[in-house]
Order: C-alpha cells, then structure tokens, then sequence
C-alpha cells in the first residue's frame, strides 16, 4: 500500500491549546459544526470550546467543569458533584 502524505495547507495554521480538566481553546473567530448540523459562529480572537458537554451555551465553555471533581485517574463522570444538578 502505498504512503499518504499530510496534505499541506496554504493559510496560516490555527492555533489549538487542549487543557487539562477544561476547554479547548482555539485562536478565533472560529465556525462549530454540530453533529446536527447546526454552525454556531465566534469572532472572539480565542474561543473555549467546552469538551465535557456541561456547559449551558454548548458549544462555547462557559466554566460549568469548574463544579465537578473528578474521580479517581481522571476519570470523567466517576467523581463527585459539587452542584445541585442532576
């Protein structure tokens, strides 16, 4: 089989920082596309994106990963919640 080669890009790379325990930060404006289909869109020069879905503006973080712990390893999910929520 033969090898695939990166396709190169001709604009300027876009800059993503991953954080541990929170968002994606990524060098805006940016355009989410939703597994429904729905484009939400962000002009801000950096954009959080939330990964752990609890954000109540979803796609964009608003700190809701803020008021859970984590478990044990890290795992998501398995640790305890600091709010009322449910």
């Amino acid at each position: 089989m033969p090898a695939v080669e990166p396709q190169r890009c001709a604009g300027p790379a876009v800059r993503i920082r991953v954080t541990p325990d929170g968002p994606m930060l990524v060098e805006g404006p940016v355009e989410v596309t939703l597994p429904d289909g729905s484009r939400h869109r962000n002009d801000r020069f950096v954009v959080a994106l939330c990964l752990c879905r609890r954000s109540r503006r979803y796609p964009w973080c608003d700190t809701s990963h803020r008021r859970h712990s984590r478990g044990p390893l890290g795992a998501s999910g398995s640790g305890s919640s600091n709010d009322d929520e449910s």
